[in-house]
């Protein structure tokens, strides 16, 4: 071996090092997109349905008690009942469901 290699493999693994911290950084934030969509579609469902029962202040109530914030309610009566849409924020994300107290 000449004096010209010496110190090769150290550039290898680190360069395989930042590769492998780049790729597990990546899973961490996808992982972590996907756990904030979840919190925020559980949110949002669980306010909905809230908020056909107990109205804005217990989607709101419901909304908070799941980590999230409602930032658009909506109520409209049908002929049979009620039907609620919200939109949720938790974190960065936002998430919007529908409950319906008609058959």
């Amino acid at each position: 071996m000449s004096d010209d290699d010496a110190g090769q493999a150290l550039g290898l693994v680190v360069i395989a090092i930042a590769l492998v911290a780049a790729v597990a950084w990546g899973i961490v934030t996808a992982g972590t997109r996907m756990i904030d969509r979840s919190r925020a579609q559980n949110a949002a469902d669980a306010a909905a349905l809230a908020g056909v029962d107990g109205g804005a202040a217990a989607a709101n109530a419901v909304a908070a008690a799941n980590g999230g914030e409602v930032v658009a309610f909506d109520a409209a009566v049908g002929t049979e009942g009620i039907t609620v849409t919200v939109e949720v924020v938790v974190g960065d994300d936002h998430a919007v469901a529908a409950a319906s107290s008609e058959p």
